[in-house]
């Protein structure tokens, strides 16, 4: 099984959120938070202060913890075919955009960093890891876990 440790952003103002469209080697591109995995050695605050800044071209300011994401995704569901199955840990992180200018990620997997209207998200073609954020942020729980989100339709791995 491969294991991926990552930090996320959720970004909210005026009712709309920011993804950043992920655009893989092959397969179909879907929308996702920013964020990515935490190098070693490194604190996920600053991971997800770095791949905000990556990925949008936007400087951010962390706000509030909200929460952790545990997943394990089977290897037949996974865009890495002939890879084992592979669990993600996803912490996610309240943000706030300070500064900067939004622009793709040079040489990078993601493009097209949007501003995006919550109720239009239920549209798009998406990483579960979009779903998770929003009920974070909405929900605020104590515990900082939310059920799982299903995948299937426009909801992706």
């Amino acid at each position: 099984m491969s294991f991926r440790l990552a930090a996320y952003a959720v970004c909210i103002e005026d009712g709309r959120v920011l993804l950043a469209r992920y655009v893989p080697p092959t397969g179909e591109t879907n929308w996702t938070l920013p964020g990515g995995r935490v190098e070693h050695a490194e604190d996920p605050f600053d991971t997800v202060i770095r791949e905000v800044a990556e990925e949008t071209g936007c400087e951010a300011e962390v706000e509030r913890l909200l929460g952790v994401d545990s997943r394990v995704i089977p290897a037949a569901e996974r865009n890495v075919p002939g890879g084992p199955e592979h669990h993600n840990v996803g912490i996610f992180y309240q943000v706030r955009i300070t500064g900067g200018r939004l622009r793709p990620e040079p040489n990078g997997a993601t493009a097209d960093p949007t501003w995006t209207p919550i109720p239009s998200v239920a549209a798009l073609r998406r990483s579960s890891l979009v779903d998770v954020g929003l009920a974070l942020a909405r929900t605020l729980p104590p515990t900082g876990h939310v059920p799982p989100v299903p995948v299937g339709g426009p909801v992706q791995h």
